[in-house]
Formats: structure tokens, C-alpha cells, sequence
């Protein structure tokens, strides 16, 4: 630790200060120049995230769906919408109509991420502005699928950078606390709200292709913030829990959490003490922990669910050598 640029950069203002400076621990130097170390690799990660995620989205709006008047769900839906009947320009709504949302976000969630989206947001109109994406296709088909694909990515990329390009999941959470409806129920409320109103004013052709490009990017938005690993989490309640236990931890390479409860079935009362498993997998190998289990105990009660927001743990498998 104490060769690493960041610790004698500490080391060396010590040095310069004197006086009170001095009494500062090496261990004390050793901490912040690690705080500051994993601070900063954090920053260039999200930085990343949202450039990554301006040019993607620019890249869908201005390569797919302006040359279109294609729209899109959401934020971005309505200033596609608003620029087409009223003409004005597309980076400008943008920053415009994600305002009220921003505000909202920062009671919502925090000076953070209100800070990462204004900075997503003005790049995001800055590179509509000012880079010249090529035209890529006039096939419709091809343009909603494709337009949705790009503008999912940027707005995933920009959800992992720490921010968003797109409002609209700020005023669903707020709503949510309100009214007791989820966020995929409101978002979808908006989302008729928008469509309808562009059959109305545009084409019902125009509509029915937009809610194709929506589609689209949602399905991308879930793959980039989730990753290619979908994770399950898995529920098993067997008799025979240790040997189960035993096949999860050393042919699957996968962690596994025992919880004391109680089961019983039907009418009886007379409730048993079991042991019950909790692991966590990716959705390839549903298949593998069905027949691994099934061939263990074929009375083996199995429950899954999708898991998010994973952290900590023994996430990635360990690999065992074959004897």
C-alpha cells in the first residue's frame, strides 16, 4: 500500500503541512488513500456508463427513429411526440421535459443521482445537437426494432452509470408511495397514455410501430442493467436437504444459505421441523438444479423467483477441478 501513488501523495502533503499533519497514522493515510482510490475508479466507471449511454441513445433517436417520426414510451416518448406537432427542437424538449422529474428525483433519491442525470441528460441533448449520426435504414420494421435496441442500451447503460436519460421510473416510484401500484403498472398507464395520444394525432400505423420500438428498448434496458446472467434465486425443501446441500456446493460451485423452519401438509397440525435451502443461480442452469434435485429427492418441494440488485456473497461460481 505504501508504494501506491495516492499514499505518498498523502504521505507527502503530511510532510509539507508539519505540525498537527504529523500526528496522522500511517493506517489513517492507508484508509483515505484507499477511499479516495476506490472513489475514483468508481467515478471513471459511471463516466463511462453515461458516455456509453449518450451515444447509444443519440444513436437510436437520430440514426432510427427522428427521420421516422417514430416514438418512444416515457420522457423520451413525449418529446418525440411534442416535436413532431409542434416542430421545435428535440434536444431542447428533452432537457425541458425532464426537468419536473429531476426535481422530483432529487426529494426521491438524492443530490447523486439528480447530479449524474442532469450531466446524462445535457449529453445526451449536446450529442443530438452536435454529432451526425449516419440514416441506417427506411425499412419500419427494422427502424422500431433496431431504434428500440439503441435507445434501451443508452438508457440501461445510463441506469448503471448511476443515472438516467429518462424520467418517467422517477415519477412511478413517487407514485407508487401514493397510490400502492408498482412501478411496471404506472409506467405502463403512462406508456397507453402516450401511444394513444400519438394514434390520435399521428397514424394508428405510426402507433402500433412505436409501441414495437418501446418494446424493444425495454426488453434491452432489462438485459444491459441485469447482464447476460439472469440470477434465480431457489427455494428447496427435501428431506434429504444435506445431500442436496452437498451436490449444490460441490458439483454446481454455488453458495448455499440454511434456514430452520417448520412444515406441514394439509389438514395436520403436528408440524415438523425442517431445514430449508436458499441458493442463488443463473437462469441457465434452472435446468441443471431441476434434475440434479429431482434425482436426489423426487418429493423435493422447489420454489424460484428472479433476484435483483445482487451484491455481496460468492456471486460467481467456484470452479472444482474433476478427480
Amino acid at each position: 500500500m505504501k508504494s501506491t501513488p495516492i499514499y505518498r501523495f498523502f504521505k507527502s502533503v503530511q510532510q509539507l503541512i508539519g505540525g498537527r499533519a504529523k500526528r496522522i497514522s500511517d493506517y489513517t493515510i492507508a484508509r483515505y488513500s484507499i477511499e479516495v482510490k476506490d472513489n475514483v475508479n468508481r467515478w471513471i466507471k459511471e463516466l463511462i456508463f453515461l458516455s456509453l449511454g449518450i451515444l447509444s441513445a443519440g444513436f437510436g433517436l437520430h440514426g432510427f427513429l427522428l427521420p421516422n417520426d417514430f416514438i418512444d414510451g416515457g420522457v423520451t416518448g413525449i418529446s418525440l411526440l411534442t416535436r413532431v406537432i409542434t416542430g421545435y427542437p428535440l434536444p431542447i424538449l428533452i432537457v425541458l421535459i425532464n426537468i419536473p422529474f429531476i426535481i422530483l428525483g432529487y426529494f426521491q433519491i438524492g443530490k447523486s443521482f439528480v447530479i449524474k442525470s442532469i450531466l446524462a441528460i445535457i449529453g445526451l441533448a449536446l450529442a443530438l445537437n452536435f454529432i451526425h449520426y449516419p440514416i441506417i435504414t427506411s425499412d419500419k420494421l427494422l427502424i422500431s426494432v433496431f431504434g428500440g435496441f439503441f435507445l434501451g442500451a443508452g438508457i440501461g447503460l445510463s441506469v448503471r452509470g448511476g443515472g438516467v436519460l429518462d424520467g418517467t421510473e422517477v415519477l412511478a416510484i413517487y407514485l407508487g408511495k401514493k397510490t400502492g401500484l408498482t412501478i411496471g403498472d404506472l409506467i405502463l398507464l403512462f406508456n397507453i397514455v402516450i401511444f394513444s395520444t400519438a394514434a390520435y394525432l399521428l397514424s394508428i400505423e405510426i402507433a402500433l410501430y412505436s409501441i414495437l420500438t418501446y418494446l424493444s428498448a425495454s426488453k434491452t434496458v432489462d438485459f444491459v442493467i441485469e447482464g447476460v446472467e439472469e440470477y434465480i434465486g431457489v427455494i428447496i425443501i427435501s428431506k434429504r436437504n444435506e445431500a442436496i446441500r452437498l451436490m449444490i456446493t460441490e458439483k454446481m460451485g454455488r453458495g448455499v444459505t440454511i434456514y430452520k423452519g417448520m412444515s406441514g401438509f394439509g389438514n395436520r397440525e403436528d408440524l415438523q421441523e425442517s431445514e430449508i435451502l436458499y441458493s442463488v443461480i443463473t437462469r441457465l442452469e434452472i435446468g441443471r438444479m431441476q434434475n440434479a434435485v429431482k434425482s436426489i429427492d423426487p418429493q423435493a418441494f422447489i420454489v424460484m423467483n428472479s433476484v435483483r440488485d445482487l451484491k455481496g456473497g460468492m456471486i460467481k461460481k467456484r470452479q472444482f477441478k474433476e478427480h
